[in-house]
């Protein structure tokens, strides 16, 4: 159960990160060596400036449900820390 735990809280983090940096480096790209701005919504780069949208807004599923696998893990390392080993 404690292993369990572990990698419920661990994997959605990493997940979300490497999603996160992934996005970050085209809004880069697109910013300092396109001279263009981001489109959050459709992800590809544009001449006009664009309105910045959350992630959150974005992915709701995707955060909210690794943030509650998180949580979820956190609950289960607990419980592997409480309970006794036979």
């Amino acid at each position: 159960m404690l292993r369990l735990g572990l990698l419920l809280l661990t994997l959605p983090i990493l997940v979300l990160m490497g999603l996160y940096f992934w996005e970050l480096s085209s809004v880069r790209e697109c910013t300092l060596i396109q001279d263009g701005y981001w489109d959050y919504l459709d992800g590809v780069c544009r001449s006009t400036p664009q309105p910045f949208v959350p992630w959150v807004e974005r992915q709701p599923w995707l955060v909210n449900g690794g943030m509650l696998l998180s949580v979820a893990g956190v609950v289960l390392c607990m419980a592997g820390l409480y309970v006794k080993r036979r």
